[in-house]
């Protein structure tokens, strides 16, 4: 019995001995690697750049007043569409005392000397008439007559455009009124009813009353850095995102490059200006923040691999087709362009091949 049970012991470390080392080898033995392949596909390769910027109009106008004064009344407010001449706002006038005051002086001084000319050539007239005088002296008091009439109907405008801000001989009130001189939308009115606003003049910029633009002329105003503005021209196509409008594009032509570059953190930027191509069903509010995609070569329709399945050795360019069940053969390539995730294939490759992705699946 004994014996029985030594053999049994015996067999059974044998076989766990046996189970073992088949484990140890089964698992030193490396699966076959199966490769994913792809096939070529037809697509549209587009190589581009991009800038950032802002949409803003082309015609974007400040309307500013003739005459000092205060906003008596506004006529628009921001969204409001005007033609050109329509009116803006109208100025009440705060005449300075002291420049009030002269001019009614000159009013006063011109009457008297109005009343006294007029005395001298009424006085000289009957005389010239009989020959007591002659007509060269009563030519003098005939000019002097006249001329303080104007005197003083200069003297009366200009007391008149200090009150008023215009003459009503001239028929005329527009210095009061602010009238738009573009045709577009009102984008912004920063000033209230009873500001004070400050006419345009040398040394002064003049009061903004409202800013009108033409939002059917928009322009994309970005940048572009140094290392890219050498690869554009005047007219590229741009394809504008808008951050504030998800899920549409807008078409744009590149129309200016700046001839001068700025510095801006380290790096050189150059401006530049694209025309937006909006169409009848398209609106973009002024100073939305977009990103300009600058189309700078493309190719539409043409055979393509994704780059992952190239193999480089040196100057030339491979990939492995599949023969046949997961046998494949390297054939150098001829590749054109490239949109940094698809390339064109110019030859070497035919589209029914497959291609050997060189990288293999990770295990599940």
């Amino acid at each position: 019995m004994k014996r029985v049970l030594i053999a049994l012991l015996l067999i059974a470390m044998v076989g766990l001995f046996g189970w073992t080392g088949y484990y140890l080898y089964s698992k030193d033995q490396d699966k076959p690697v199966i490769y994913n392949t792809e096939a070529p596909i037809y697509t549209d390769i587009i190589k581009k750049t991009v800038a950032t910027g802002s949409v803003v109009p082309r015609k974007e106008i400040e309307i500013k007043p003739q005459v000092s004064g205060l906003i008596d009344k506004l006529y628009v407010e921001p969204g409001d569409l005007v033609k050109k001449g329509d009116l803006i706002a109208t100025i009440q006038i705060v005449p300075n005392m002291a420049s009030l005051a002269s001019a009614e002086n000159r009013v006063k001084v011109a009457e008297l000397n109005l009343r006294n000319a007029e005395q001298d050539y009424e006085r000289n007239k009957p005389l010239f008439e009989e020959g007591v005088i002659a007509a060269a002296t009563f030519q003098n008091f005939q000019l002097a007559y006249e001329t303080a009439q104007q005197e003083l109907q200069a003297a009366e405008d200009n007391l008149e455009i200090i009150r008023k801000g215009a003459t009503q001989r001239s028929g005329r009130t527009a210095n009061t009124n602010a009238r738009a001189t573009i045709s577009g939308m009102v984008l912004d009115v920063p000033v209230e009813e009873g500001n004070s606003v400050i006419e345009a003049n040398t040394f002064n910029d003049g009061t903004t009353i409202a800013i009108v633009a033409n939002m059917e002329e928009m322009i994309f105003e970005g940048k572009v850095d140094e290392s890219e503005v050498g690869k554009i021209r005047e007219g590229m196509d741009l394809v504008l995102t808008v951050g504030a409008i998800e899920g549409e594009t807008f078409a744009a032509t590149l129309e200016h490059i700046a001839p001068k570059g700025v510095e801006e953190n380290g790096a050189i930027q150059f401006e530049i200006r694209a025309e937006v191509n909006l169409t009848e069903d398209q609106f973009i509010r002024a100073g939305y923040s977009a990103n300009a995609s600058i189309v700078l070569d493309r190719r539409d329709s043409v055979l393509a691999i994704s780059e992952t399945l190239l193999i480089f050795e040196g100057e030339d360019t491979f990939v492995e087709v599949e023969r046949g069940e997961q046998q494949f053969e390297k054939i150098p390539v001829k590749t054109g362009l490239s949109d940094g995730i698809n390339i064109e294939i110019l030859d070497g490759i035919e589209p029914d091949m497959k291609i050997k992705n060189p990288n293999p699946p990770l295990d599940e």
